[in-house]
């Protein structure tokens, strides 16, 4: 599948808020074979029939500095860790890894709640690997969420423009929106990280 038809099929699911059929249930064997060829640069990024991404409807451009924007906004409406630690098990399963251990895995908002993304859908949700070839790890697309952020609070990118980006491919992303160096490397000391979630 070219990389476009991909992408528009992600984008379609976001925009409407659908599932991709009965694809979320299969997955498993693809995530295998994926693994098996040694294809390691794929593991930075969720597995778009799994993890195409999911909105919260209530966040709109028009509502964003009553949101988004707002400090505490991402830690009133996270999700229980209860709810996202089974899921992390059952995600595992799905994608299909051969390290099980919970800990190397961040149970990630693949469009973060800081820039609209639905807290509890499934399809928002990606176990992704604590450390990733490359340096791509959660902690770097933590920076990357804190820089959208910022860019979207300040009116230099449009909410749906930072949710497509990110969503669709969030390495390209960083690559063409890097942080700046005061954000670079930084976001858990911007109180971003881990389950607290964003705090500013």
């Amino acid at each position: 599948m070219r990389c476009g038809v991909r992408w528009r099929a992600a984008v379609s699911v976001i925009a409407a808020g659908l599932t991709l059929g009965g694809a979320a249930l299969a997955p498993k064997a693809f995530a295998q074979e994926r693994l098996a060829r040694g294809d390691s640069a794929e593991r930075v990024r969720p597995d778009p029939t799994l993890t195409p991404g999911a909105i919260d409807p209530t966040v709109t451009e028009a509502n964003i500095h009553a949101t988004i924007c707002r400090t505490g906004w991402t830690r009133a409406i996270r999700p229980p860790l209860p709810y996202t630690e089974a899921l992390k098990r059952r995600q595992i399963d799905e994608y299909g890894y051969a390290d099980r251990r919970l800990g190397r895995y961040e149970e990630d908002h693949l469009i973060p709640l800081s820039l609209g993304g639905s807290p509890t859908d499934p399809r928002n949700l990606w176990p992704q690997p604590r450390h990733a070839a490359g340096g791509w790890d959660a902690a770097r697309k933590d920076d990357l969420e804190l820089w959208l952020h910022d860019l979207v609070c300040q009116g230099r990118m449009s909410l749906a423009e930072a949710q497509r980006s990110i969503a669709g491919d969030w390495v390209r992303t960083y690559r063409r929106h890097p942080p700046p160096p005061e954000i670079a490397g930084s976001a858990y000391a911007h109180g971003y990280g881990g389950y607290g979630g964003y705090a500013r």
